[in-house]
């Protein structure tokens, strides 16, 4: 293992749920940080940028980064499902045009992949001797881009790793049903709403305040390698769920078992040796502790809007305008 000490580094994602967290952690451990994300922004160290378009990613490699963080891509199964086109042109054409500005920069890029990979039916999931076989366009747009890396460390030169995270999570993450179960069910339990539970599932899951430790450790990493990035704990998911319920005080009556669904893997066991040897990482959020913080964010009452904040005022006003209509009768 051989890990130096890069100064300059380049998050491509920096407005994601992990590419976030990252330059914030990188920041407060000495890194020089560039953020790039094609969502639109103005402020210092930050550019607009859209994968592919290469042009625009110009101004990120004059800076002469170090080490790239490619995190930027179009996430999610079912959005990749229904935009093929989109997913095709940004986790693989805009995977390209990093690489080849990588290679142009002398940047070692580090590239956030998935466990999706795998496929269904690996169990464990193993950096070295498993097949991967993905069955969905997400997970295949992934496995295009690790094909896109190795083949440019192999033949053109290019200086990289490739992590494959499983299951990674944290309290201020985006709320929605395309993401993945934990915030899932932490934020409908928290509204009285169900969940589903897949029969029989499992996962481990790894906090991102964990999660961004490994990832800039990958980032001193002088050989290639890909590297599994998760928590050696593996918890079936009807455990999972009945932990979150219990913290909110949720009815048990929202916890619904169903099948799994298709295009999706049922246990998810990742082989944790490398993050170890390689990146001399371990986790120290346990799943209790994530599930708290969590809970303690999502089991808030919503804050007032503008709207409500506009109805309490003429309610008050009401109320006192009746009190004095009152007292004017007495």
């Amino acid at each position: 293992m051989t890990l130096r000490s890069p100064k300059k580094a380049l998050v491509i994602g920096s407005e994601g749920n992990i590419g976030a967290p990252l330059a914030t952690y990188l920041r407060s451990v000495g890194y020089d940080v560039l953020e790039c994300d094609h969502r639109p922004g103005w402020r210092e160290n930050y550019l607009t940028a859209d994968l592919t378009q290469p042009i625009d990613l110009v101004p990120a490699f004059d800076w002469q980064p170090d080490v790239v963080f490619l995190l930027a891509a179009l996430v999610g199964r079912m959005p990749c499902e229904q935009a093929a086109g989109l997913a095709i042109s940004t986790n693989v054409a805009g995977i390209n045009n990093v690489l080849q500005l990588c290679k142009r920069a002398n940047a070692r890029c580090v590239f956030f992949s998935s466990s999706e990979v795998y496929g269904p039916n690996c169990d464990p999931m193993d950096e070295v001797h498993s097949v991967c076989q993905p069955n969905n366009r997400y997970a295949l747009t992934k496995w295009l881009g690790e094909q896109l890396i190795e083949f440019e460390v192999r033949a053109g030169g290019l200086k990289a790793v490739i992590l494959r995270p499983c299951m990674l999570y944290h309290e201020h993450e985006t709320v929605g049903e395309h993401r993945s179960a934990m915030i899932r069910f932490v934020s409908n339990l928290a509204l009285g709403q169900p969940i589903e539970v897949h029969r029989g599932s499992a996962r481990s899951w790894l906090h991102v305040a964990d999660g961004v430790r490994a990832i800039e450790a990958a980032g001193r990493l002088e050989e290639y390698a890909v590297i599994n990035l998760g928590h050696p704990d593996i918890v079936p998911m009807k455990d999972l769920a009945e932990m979150i319920r219990a913290e909110l005080n949720a009815s048990p009556d929202l916890v619904v078992t169903t099948d799994l669904p298709p295009k999706m893997t049922l246990v998810k066991r990742p082989t944790l040796d490398r993050q170890r040897a390689l990146l001399g990482f371990e986790p120290r959020v346990s799943l209790v502790e994530g599930i708290r913080r969590l809970c303690a964010v999502h089991g808030r009452p919503p804050a007032p809007t503008a709207a409500d904040l506009g109805a309490l005022s003429l309610s008050a006003d009401a109320g006192v305008a009746r009190a004095a209509a009152a007292g004017s009768r007495e």
